[in-house]
């Protein structure tokens, strides 16, 4: 067995696998909620649906989307393996004294629990959209757009294209015409329903809990804990990844529900 194998099998190794692929997760959070940002825009998914496909088109995004999928699962088989083995350990001290609330805070101890939800709740996402954008079907919207005014109206389209998107300019009316799978559409539909917005709101719970423990613990993981830095990693930790990224995407559910009443 090779170094590199009996150090990433190796407890520790364990844990440095765990801060890597969770550190790349966070910096994935962060693209993916500034892209869903296009649903907010006032033109009925436009942007959004462009931005869509691009997601699922580009070569490297595709290559690096499949990376992520492998990470997911990477990190949630470790952070499960890893709390399994500390149940033993503990178990093997049980006779000794052990105030585990002494030693550890609510979200370390939670860390597998958290992990769970937020496996179940990404595996829902992604049945419910990716699944259903790349494998089911989703309609298509005939967008026209005024390049003068910026003004945009859309239409369904029952016809057929080649791909997922076709665009060109009408010329003559200085209009800009894109022909696009409306997910935004799914979006719009999916978030109708009180318990989809309920389930997805509470799982930005778990995210932030997650999020605020696992970002720290990974800095402390890779020997990253100083003072100097500790302040801005707990800004982060907290103000980034522990609020604004979780109300961000829950924002988007409730927005999409209020906006249907």
């Amino acid at each position: 067995m090779s170094w590199l194998t009996q150090t990433l099998t190796s407890s520790i190794g364990k844990k440095l696998v765990m801060a890597l692929t969770g550190l790349f997760l966070c910096s994935f959070l962060i693209v993916h909620m500034s892209g869903n940002l296009q649903l907010f825009k006032q033109d009925d998914g436009l942007a959004f649906n462009v931005y869509a496909v691009f997601m699922t088109t580009n070569p490297l995004i595709k290559t690096i989307s499949y990376g992520l999928y492998a990470l997911i699962l990477l990190h949630a088989f470790e952070g499960l393996y890893l709390a399994y083995q500390n149940r033993l350990a503990r178990g093997a001290q049980r006779y000794v004294a052990y105030d585990g609330k002494a030693n550890s805070s609510l979200f370390s101890r939670n860390m597998a629990v958290l992990g769970t939800v937020l496996l179940v709740f990404i595996v829902v996402h992604m049945s419910n959209f990716w699944f259903e954008y790349k494998f089911g079907y989703v309609p298509y919207t005939k967008y026209e757009q005024n390049l003068v005014t910026g003004e945009v109206t859309a239409t369904p389209y029952e016809g057929e294209i080649k791909n997922k998107l076709e665009e060109f300019v009408r010329e003559e009316s200085n209009t800009r015409v894109v022909i696009v799978k409306d997910l935004y559409r799914s979006v719009l539909e999916g978030f109708k329903n009180p318990i989809v917005v309920l389930f997805y709101v509470l799982s930005m719970f778990a995210v932030s809990f997650h999020l605020v423990h696992g970002f720290k613990s990974a800095f402390q993981t890779l020997g990253i804990n100083h003072i100097k830095y500790n302040s801005l990693l707990t800004f982060l930790g907290v103000g980034v990844f522990g609020i604004i990224i979780p109300i961000g995407f829950a924002l988007m559910p409730l927005y999409f529900f209020f906006k249907s009443m």
